[in-house]
């Protein structure tokens, strides 16, 4: 394609102006070659701006008959509207073509959660005086008490904490800042782990000034803290596995369940749109109603009732 530079210059603009992370950032190039590939090998487009719905209709059909899901097949489409959207403001391309694309019968997939019996599994744990114990109970109260981003956490400095007021500074997504409240569950973590675990962490060492440091006396990347509750859960008697995105699903559902309304809940997981924390909604109704089938005596069947 003779527009190279112009992929150069969205993939900037993603970690620039957008704040995304260099994952992200490969994720949507790996999306937007995968279509160069296809518009090069199927006609030989020579430019993104000859690109118009046959194009973009044989494009699908080409990605439904390799048998992707439509998860895969609505993130890659959302990649190319995203670039598409990003020329045509800056005049590159007269219109976008994937503007109208929409993939019907997304699948509507609930977030995994831990219930209140099984955090407290978790938590009972992680209960000793080693470094790395008192460093993943404090990542797990953390996580637990905030619904905070992995990267959040990361890249959390030892400045962001107020323990006089139990409330963390978040720098989230698109560099948007947010107060958090924290428990004083979290806080006794933190503050053992700060005074004692991360000390012997740091193993005389210059100060990272970051929160959360790995064995090696360095900030802790996501990958670690991934790993770090991969540890949790062995240790535990619960099956399955964890990431930390359950832990901020598993804060924003007890959020609801215990009667807080959805703004907060928007505010506190610092989501641009309310639409992004409604799917929550689903998760607690559905939570309603398999109480209500097990305790109110007239949602049983009549079958169930005799038995009882």
């Amino acid at each position: 394609m003779a527009e190279k530079e112009w992929v150069d210059r969205f993939a900037r603009y993603l970690v620039v102006e957008r704040q995304y992370s260099e994952l992200t950032k490969t994720a949507y190039l790996d999306d937007i070659q995968d279509f160069t590939t296809f518009l090069e090998n199927n006609g030989g487009l020579a430019s993104y701006q000859a690109v118009h719905q046959f194009e973009v209709e044989t494009y699908l059909a080409d990605l439904n008959q390799k048998k992707l899901s439509r998860t895969t097949i609505s993130r890659k489409i959302s990649a190319l509207r995203s670039f598409y959207r990003y020329l045509e403001n800056r005049k590159l391309v007269s219109q976008n073509p994937f503007a109208a694309v929409q993939i019907k019968g997304q699948p509507k997939t609930l977030p995994r959660f831990f219930y209140e019996q099984e955090m407290q599994v978790l938590f009972d744990s992680v209960q000793g005086d080693e470094p790395l114990t008192q460093r993943n109970r404090a990542l797990l109260e953390l996580f637990y008490a905030t619904g905070m981003r992995v990267s959040e956490v990361a890249n959390l400095t030892i400045q962001q904490l107020d323990f006089s007021m139990r409330i963390v500074l978040v720098h989230g997504k698109g560099n948007k800042d947010r107060y958090v409240p924290f428990g004083h569950h979290a806080q006794h973590a933190l503050e053992a782990y700060i005074a004692d675990g991360r000390q012997k962490l740091l193993k005389n060492q210059p100060d990272q000034h970051f929160v959360f440091l790995n064995r090696f006396g360095k900030q802790i990347t996501p990958r670690g803290i991934a790993y770090a509750l991969e540890q949790i859960i062995k240790k535990s008697s619960l099956t399955g596995d964890i990431h930390p995105h359950m832990l901020r699903h598993t804060f924003a559902t007890h959020m609801l369940d215990h009667g807080a309304d959805l703004r907060t809940v928007q505010e506190l997981l610092g989501h641009a749109s309310l639409s992004s924390t409604q799917i929550y909604t689903h998760v607690t109704m559905q939570h309603l109603q398999s109480d209500y089938q097990q305790f109110f005596p007239r949602a049983k069947e009549k079958n169930d009732q005799n038995k009882n």
